[in-house]
């Protein structure tokens, strides 16, 4: 008898092994736990984070699995929630080309939730985060770009899946089980792009780690879903996507050959905003260095970036911090004010600083529709003194392998996150943990230098 979609997705997650995996490909997958966790520890004291872990009453339920930053410890569901939602509390996470969404964040908090509770090592980490980054990533290759313009929010919708396959390898689930706990994802994945640039975002992370946690410990212990979740009439590809836009060929073939986390490759944000918005910012900032341009001298800034991207950063007034994080306009003008954009430039009203509103106002954001540049920038700045300045970016830089960040540079990044949650001493800790990974005979090792003396403070206390 034929396997199902489910089975062989399942088989093919199996069929992945550590020692099978390229040094490169373990090498990025370091790099992508030491972004998340940084990017994490920012978004811990979030008030993002803060009200889903109030509501759970996380403090009140202790449990193995530490919330990460704090000295909470509760169930590995609540922990893979409230972690997931502090992943990508600041938008600051990797991003990859085929999910259109953020794939670390996405199997990352679920992983090391169950770690707290299960002896792992981080060989079997490294093993099983890179087998949910190619399910997630092989089953967007088969829907995208239907998908995203339909509305779904992939990191939600194709998260839970990842989530739920690396955690099935670390419960060394057989094919059958892991293709039920699929199975179950396909009535638990959701996420609307409508609730970007709202606190609900990052709150599908925190859903689809716990989801993808649950669906594998419920099919570990005998809950049942039908085989045919994927390709029935009334199954995932025909309600998410609908007919002839899915392939599911593509999705089962290619697995591994590349590896979906070095091709195309995990895309490491450099600046904590939409990644929607960092081809023209980069562009603004290289016009404004190379031409030694002051904010006042600005008489128009244009811009074009994909029609995919504009719907959703296309916010010339942006009415919150969260809501600038997807601004176009808000982010290429503090790119001109400051040549630089920092965290504290999504915090307290910083978006309407009057410097930074001046030079909104002679912002001019429009989209063009080339299908072969859909992460690249237009900028066109004209000066007072009748200069006409252009730049274009196909990609920002971190966008992929071939455009990385330096060693240097991530290692900022991961330090100014880390160190609004934890000592100078510990981010070091974590920094050589998260270096030396492969090496770890237990991954409580790792979680344990996120934990604080005390518990995070209650938002609403």
């Amino acid at each position: 008898m034929a396997k199902t979609v489910a089975q062989e997705l399942a088989a093919r997650i199996n069929g992945l092994r550590y020692e099978d995996y390229p040094q490169e490909a373990i090498d990025w997958a370091k790099i992508a736990v030491l972004d998340t966790l940084g990017v994490s520890l920012a978004g811990a004291p979030e008030e993002t984070t803060q009200i889903p872990m109030k509501v759970l009453g996380a403090a009140q339920h202790a449990g193995p699995s530490l919330v990460w930053g704090s000295g909470t410890r509760t169930s590995p569901l609540d922990a893979a929630l409230i972690n997931g939602v502090a992943a990508h509390a600041l938008d600051y996470d990797d991003c990859h080309d085929t999910m259109g969404g953020h794939p670390s964040a996405a199997v990352i908090p679920s992983c090391l939730a169950l770690s707290d509770d299960v002896t792992l090592t981080g060989r079997d980490f490294i093993e099983a985060f890179i087998a949910g980054y190619e399910m997630e990533t092989r089953l967007a290759s088969g829907v995208h770009f239907e998908h995203y313009i339909k509305g779904w929010h992939p990191t939600a919708t194709m998260g839970t899946f990842g989530a739920a396959a690396a955690c099935g390898r670390l419960l060394k689930l057989d094919e059958n089980t892991l293709a039920t706990a699929l199975a179950l994802c396909c009535s638990m994945a959701a996420g609307v792009k409508a609730n970007f640039g709202t606190m609900t975002k990052p709150l599908h992370v925190g859903l689809l780690s716990r989801n993808g946690l649950f669906a594998a410990l419920m099919a570990k212990e005998g809950f049942t879903a039908s085989m045919e979740a994927f390709e029935h009439k009334q199954g995932f590809f025909m309600v998410y996507n609908g007919e002839g836009t899915y392939d599911i060929d593509k999705v089962l073939s290619n697995w591994g050959n590349p590896l979906q986390i070095l091709e195309p490759g995990v895309a490491i944000k450099q600046f904590p905003s939409c990644g929607g918005t960092h081809s023209a910012a980069d562009a603004v900032i290289k016009l404004k260095n190379d031409h030694n341009l002051a904010a006042n001298n600005i008489e128009k800034i244009e811009s074009k970036t994909h029609e995919w991207r504009f719907k959703h950063t296309n916010r010339p007034d942006p009415k919150s911090d969260l809501d600038a994080k997807f601004s176009v306009q808000y982010v290429m003008s503090r790119a001109m004010t400051d040549g630089v954009l920092k965290l504290d430039h999504f915090e307290n009203g910083t978006f309407a600083e009057p410097e930074v509103q001046q030079v909104l106002k002679r912002i001019e954001s429009s989209y063009h529709n080339d299908d072969d540049d859909r992460y690249s920038a237009y900028v066109t700045i004209t000066t007072k003194d009748g200069r006409k300045l252009e730049e274009y970016f196909s990609r920002a830089r971190g966008r992929g392998p071939a455009v990385a960040l330096s060693a240097d540079e991530l290692k900022t990044k991961f330090v100014n996150c880390a160190s609004r949650a934890l000592t100078a001493e510990r981010v070091e800790q974590l920094y050589t943990a998260c270096q030396t990974l492969e090496t770890l005979n237990d991954m409580r090792d790792l979680t344990s230098l996120m934990e604080t003396a005390a518990a995070n403070v209650q938002a609403a206390e």
